[in-house]
């Protein structure tokens, strides 16, 4: 019986690089979370580095849970986890909260212990809604998750700071453009291995690039330690309490939510569609590794849609290599020097990789859309106005100010508004009686079927 390329193992050399290039993805994300609670409760250059590297090495456990799997924990699917950037924001808050910046971190970790262990309790129950996700509805959500990401890969393109006076310069864009030229020229006129892992080598090509134009820095690399263990609870025992833990509650449904669509989103990249028992798992896997990632003071684990990307552009669907890239992880946690070689990736250089990794992830959102049924009136309007809500937070970025901080965790996520817009319009659209269902449209913009006539309709078609 013919092994399914999900359950493939691959030669070593090909197992440890391709993993490697799921790091290099993925490694911007995780550790722009324990960077800016760190630089929020003021910590020094020493443990900011030992908060980093804990989470690199959360990031890596929970990468072994979900994809390796142990009894019904994990959704054994390429999936890689790392700290969700939705528990940013209440972290911070819980930070400027504290009356005394020492204890913010443990309160922290407490209110993660409580969230993970009770959506650990309600992942069976989450994973019930699998029914509520047709193509029109995953569809509509693989690509959001697409468009959501494109921003943040713009953002990389300019530089990391801001504030710097070089952000956005013609030297960033163009280190951008240069690795965005380079691996579309690898993935055009090369074959097998070397196309495989045209990303990771764009980025090494655009980080030595970068050298005269000093934009790549080696500093990380000669200051870090050769050795250093995320030593259990180093900023002291978890603290528990209750807004704390509420506010981290909802930020676990928001991520229980992406995580759904993610699952949905990679089973028909790598044509091993997740049903309920498997987003029940790969819930257990997120939530469990949440629970656990405090007690070696590591935040909130979900999964990284970014990294689907790579899966859909690579079509490597081998759920051992994401474990490899997961062993890497942990490696960096465990070894600060092997975290620093990454960091050293200039950030416009890891922008230009990024369009191509995250608007893969978009035209697999609309390949899932091509077979939805887009002939139907209902799910067009269900699209149309799924994309518009979920694209909110990304063209309007202060649309929701004036709600309330923990109403805004749900809906600055333009993946979970979108997701939820989409399930209820499919529910009234599809379910809720017979509707309009069997009118068809050949075009959304159609002047018959808009309703304003004219002789353009023939033009239409």
């Amino acid at each position: 019986m013919p092994v399914h390329p999900v359950d493939e193992k691959l030669p070593a050399l090909k197992m440890a690089t391709t993993g490697l290039q799921h790091v290099a993805a993925m490694y911007a994300g995780v550790v722009a979370p324990p960077l800016i609670v760190g630089a929020a409760i003021g910590l020094s250059g020493t443990d900011l580095t030992f908060l980093t590297g804990a989470c690199l090495f959360t990031a890596g456990l929970a990468t072994f849970l979900q994809t390796l799997g142990i009894w019904n924990i994990g959704a054994r699917l390429p999936f890689v986890n790392g700290v969700t950037f939705a528990g940013v924001a209440p972290m911070t808050a819980i930070v400027a909260s504290a009356d005394d910046k020492s204890d913010a971190l443990p309160v922290i970790f407490g209110a993660v212990i409580v969230a993970g262990l009770l959506g650990f309790l309600a992942a069976p129950f989450f994973s019930k809604a699998i029914r509520f996700f047709p193509p029109v509805v995953t569809g509509t959500v693989i690509t959001l998750i697409g468009v959501s990401l494109l921003p943040v890969a713009f953002g990389w393109a300019q530089g990391p700071d801001p504030a710097a006076r070089d952000y956005g310069s013609t030297t960033n864009l163009g280190l951008a453009a240069a690795t965005l030229l380079i691996v579309l020229l690898l993935r055009r006129f090369t074959r097998g291995f070397v196309k495989q892992v045209a990303v990771l080598l764009g980025l090494v090509a655009g980080t030595l690039l970068a050298i005269p134009f000093g934009a790549t820095d080696f500093g990380p690399v000669t200051d870090a330690a050769v050795l250093g263990f995320p030593t259990p609870f180093h900023f002291g025992a978890p603290q528990f309490q209750l807004a704390a833990i509420v506010s981290l509650c909802v930020v676990m449904v928001v991520s229980m939510t992406e995580s759904t669509a993610d699952m949905l989103a990679l089973g028909e990249i790598v044509e091993r569609p997740a049903d309920e028992r498997t987003i029940a798992a790969g819930l257990r896997a997120d939530t469990l590794g949440s629970a656990l990632s405090p007690l070696f003071n590591g935040f909130m684990c979900s999964a990284f849609a970014q990294n689907i990307g790579l899966v859909a552009m690579t079509r490597i669907r081998s759920r051992y290599v994401v474990a490899t890239g997961g062993a890497f992880l942990v490696l960096m946690g465990l070894c600060p020097v092997a975290a620093s070689l990454i960091a050293v990736v200039p950030r416009p250089v890891l922008g230009g990789a990024g369009i191509v990794l995250f608007g893969s992830v978009a035209a697999s959102g609309i390949q899932t859309l091509v077979r939805a049924g887009l002939d139907k009136d209902n799910n067009v309007l269900i699209v149309a106005v799924s994309l518009a809500v979920g694209i909110i937070p990304i063209t309007a970025p202060e649309f929701y100010h004036a709600f309330p901080e923990t109403a805004k965790i749900v809906l600055d996520s333009g993946i979970s508004t979108g997701c939820v817009a989409a399930v209820l319009l499919n529910l009234v659209f599809n379910h809720l009686g017979t509707g309009r269902d069997a009118d068809e449209v050949t075009s959304p913009m159609d002047p018959e079927v808009a309703g304003l006539g004219g002789s353009g309709a023939a033009a239409a078609h």
